[in-house]
């Protein structure tokens, strides 16, 4: 049957399901499918994903199957094509108890309606969002309500019990027009319209926008508003996705696709560099694929990440929380960072009790993380990401380097998670526990699906006893298509196919036909950062002082090394600085400064860069962690000075010739050069531990440093006038530290030698202040690099 051309003239139908009415309209087409982005969404498992479509056809309208397995009924009788009007039944999925829709005429409207109290016609006015939805979790009418105010505390109109809600979040108000506006009340986790961030502004509000607050959902239906609570049972449809580098000459992941149910526990195994991780950045959505699309129940997950980013929880390979602290106390902060500021100190705690209940970690709830096994740290990390009770669960090897046993005490953990309500994907080496899985997924090289289906029917797919022999053909039998004989086989139109509601058609090389090739995906918007930068940073300075304080080598060292350092100058300068000790014990400071300020930090952003990474990607602060990181250990570091310099010049007579400091007293002027350039070098040791990869090489990065500031401080060689050096030594520290150091005791008057005959020595009030400010100005250059180097650790997601 062909439309017939002109204006459509078929009559204003209502098509009325079990779980509600859907008007439909002549100068548009509906789909019907278990899609949620189809204008009629029936959630049966016998509805194809996109199984069929209601067009107007000229005076009438026309039912159309679109190749659903299961078939299409209309008036009793099975149909392809089929004109259906006023009193039609369709049955979809089966002619007895499929799924039933009715057609019948649209209501009168009541005379004089529009005038009489100014309510706004109900209209479709966004295809994609005037889907059928799940039946609402509650209805609240809106007629007579200028203002309703949507948040956690109980004095709101709406309530929302979910912690990661504010008390006060957003306030929906009506217009005189009729019409609706949403406004944001400077909420912690954010207000957002049809996946996009609110700012303090009102948004206007339309029939079929889609308003996200937390885990709930709210639809705008006529002069109600509808709410929909996700609680877990979510499934995630896997489209086309394609991940190339180096220019496109080299592919990661080559066209993807798969459906996951809900509350299910999906196992992806494959050899290395078959592009596991890469699967897991494209599904998370913190490294996006080039092509394709991740749909989180319907919804497009790159386009909405901000949103949606909250009920995604991922645990990395290596731990994600500070081992020295309790699990706990490691929670307790985690749940600070991660929840609204207005959060009241118990609700945060009865979470995290709840967590460490539902995990099984009540008699290590008081316990250091590092006296853990491997498998109850596992736990630990899986209990960090359920604070915030996400829907989907991704987890990276959390069985790698455990034994047998630990293996399956884990693996059945995610057995627990994903029969509670949530949908778990975990990527593994190991397939000693795969049949507690309801899906496995096989990777093969290239990135490409070898096998998606049961676990228990993968070998014989394979046509392999054990699983070393089918890894093994994976790396010997590298010409060999594995995709391409998994979508000829059965198993890939009843497991990806069908279970997805996509037909394949003959002779498409098992190439989805309603998922054609993706343009590139624009990089999707960073999700926002938290909006209490200072909350954050009392939290991050609070959780890194209990860490430190908790390592009891790093206080041994923080407390010997400046009394070291001090004795050894104080040993050289001897009761006044004379020609003899007076270059000495200056030097000695100098490289004292160096040493307790470098050997501070120069392993502290590398050892936490899982943490950063993860916490990063969940709204924390690049500016605030680095912060933090300054003032804990820019305390630490003045202090150590402090006392290098009072122990190192302890009874010594420090004037100059002239009897005082260029400013203010020697000692006084003395110790705070040591201070700044024990700074300076601690921002150095930041910007080494955010460039390396491992902590090992930061070790002999420390002592290079120290070479280098030691050559180039000017108490060894002559730097002054010599071209290149002395341009280069402008970037050293130490160069300006002693400079300021000498001039406070007049250096240049009691050793007279040509090295000591430096400007830089001079005791003058501006070449002192020149020095001094240097060393606050590379302070500040260093603190910048550090964070634009920061920035490079950062999933894609979070990069600007």
């Amino acid at each position: 049957m062909v439309q017939r051309p002109g204006v459509p003239t078929a009559p204003e139908l209502v098509l009325v399901t079990d779980s509600g009415s859907v008007p439909m309209s002549p100068g548009r087409t509906y789909h019907v499918g278990r899609d949620p982005l189809c204008e009629i969404c029936l959630e049966d498992a016998r509805v194809s994903w996109h199984h069929a479509i209601l067009r107007p056809d000229g005076d009438h309208w026309t039912v159309e199957d679109e190749h659903s397995t299961n078939g299409t009924w209309a008036d009793g009788q099975r149909v392809h094509e089929w004109s259906v009007g006023v009193g039609s039944q369709l049955r979809f999925g089966s002619a007895e108890d499929g799924p039933r829709a009715v057609l019948v005429g649209p209501p009168p409207a009541p005379p004089h309606a529009a005038a009489a109290d100014g309510a706004r016609p109900s209209r479709v006015s966004n295809p994609a969002q005037s889907r059928t939805f799940r039946q609402p979790t509650s209805v609240r009418p809106l007629l007579a309500r200028t203002a309703v105010r949507i948040g956690r505390a109980t004095d709101n109109d709406l309530v929302i019990d979910d912690l990661i809600v504010s008390r006060k979040h957003a306030e929906l108000h009506a217009l005189a027009d009729g019409g609706y506006e949403i406004v944001d009340l400077g909420s912690h986790n954010g207000t957002y319209l049809n996946g996009v961030r609110l700012d303090r502004r009102a948004a206007a509000l339309a029939e079929g926008d889609i308003v996200g607050i937390g885990h709930s959902a709210f639809c705008l239906v006529g002069d109600q508003l509808q709410e929909y609570v996700d609680t877990g049972e979510v499934s995630l449809d896997v489209q086309d996705l394609t991940v190339a580098v180096d220019r496109g000459r080299k592919t990661l992941l080559d066209h993807v696709s798969f459906p996951v149910g809900a509350k299910s526990l999906l196992a992806v195994v494959g050899p290395s560099g078959a592009g596991k991780s890469t699967l897991l950045g494209a599904l998370t959505g913190l490294r996006p694929a080039d092509q394709g699309a991740v749909l989180y129940d319907g919804r497009d997950l790159y386009r909405d990440y901000a949103e949606l980013r909250r009920r995604i929880g991922l645990v990395p390979q290596d731990d994600i929380l500070h081992s020295q602290l309790t699990v706990r106390r490691a929670l307790r902060y985690a749940a600070e960072l991660r929840f609204p500021q207005d959060t009241a100190k118990s609700e945060r705690e009865a979470r995290v009790d709840e967590v460490i209940g539902e995990l099984g970690l009540q008699q290590r709830a008081d316990q250091p993380i590092h006296s853990l096994s491997g498998g109850q740290r596992k736990r630990v990390s899986v209990a960090l990401e359920l604070l915030t009770k996400p829907s989907l669960l991704f987890l990276d090897e959390p069985t790698s380097g455990l034994d047998p046993g630990m293996d399956r005490s884990v693996m059945h953990m995610l057995r627990g998670l994903a029969d509670d309500g949530r949908t778990v994907i975990v990527v593994t080496h190991s397939v000693l526990n795969l049949s507690v899985c309801d899906h496995l997924l096989v990777l093969a090289p290239g990135g490409r699906i070898a096998y998606y289906g049961p676990p228990d029917e993968a070998l014989g797919f394979f046509g392999y006893e054990q699983w070393p022999e089918a890894f093994e053909a994976f790396e010997n039998e590298r010409d060999r298509d594995w995709a391409a004989e998994y979508r000829a086989s059965p198993m890939h139109r009843l497991y990806v196919d069908v279970s997805s509601g996509r037909p394949t058609p003959a002779g498409a090389a098992g190439q989805s036909a309603d998922v054609p090739p993706s343009p590139p995906q624009q990089q999707p918007e960073p999700p926002p950062k938290a909006q209490s930068w200072g909350s954050q940073l009392f939290t991050l300075i609070r959780r890194y002082s209990a860490v430190l304080s908790a390592d009891r080598t790093f206080l041994i060292i923080m407390v010997g090394l400046p009394f070291a350092l001090g004795a050894m100058a104080r040993a050289l300068a001897g009761s006044a600085l004379t020609v003899e000790t007076a270059l000495n014990a200056l030097f000695i400071l100098c490289v004292g400064g160096v040493l307790t300020g470098a050997a501070n930090a120069v392993r502290e952003l590398v050892k936490e860069r899982v943490i950063y990474q993860r916490e990063r990607a969940v709204g924390l602060s690049r500016s605030a962690y680095l912060m933090s990181k300054v003032v804990v250990l820019g305390t630490v570091t003045v202090g150590q000075a402090v006392v290098l310099t009072m122990v190192g010049l302890a009874g010594v007579d420090t004037k100059a010739p002239g009897g005082k400091g260029v400013l203010m007293p020697p000692l006084i002027e003395i110790a705070l050069v040591v201070a700044l350039l024990s700074v300076t070098s601690m921002l150095v040791g930041l910007l080494i531990s955010a460039l390396v990869t491992k902590e090992e090489v930061t070790m002999p990065l420390l002592v290079l440093l120290t070479i280098v500031q030691v050559v180039f401080c000017g108490a060894l060689l002559k730097l002054t006038a010599v071209p290149v050096i002395e341009q280069l030594a402008w970037f050293v520290p130490a160069r300006w530290a002693m400079g300021a150091m000498a001039g406070t005791i007049d250096l240049g008057a009691i050793v007279p030698t040509t090295i000591t005959q430096d400007p830089m020595f001079d005791h003058e009030a501006g070449v002192w202040l020149l020095e001094v400010g240097m060393l606050v100005a590379l302070s500040v250059l260093l603190g910048l690099l550090v964070a634009r180097v920061l920035r490079r650790n950062e999933p894609a997601i979070m990069r600007k």
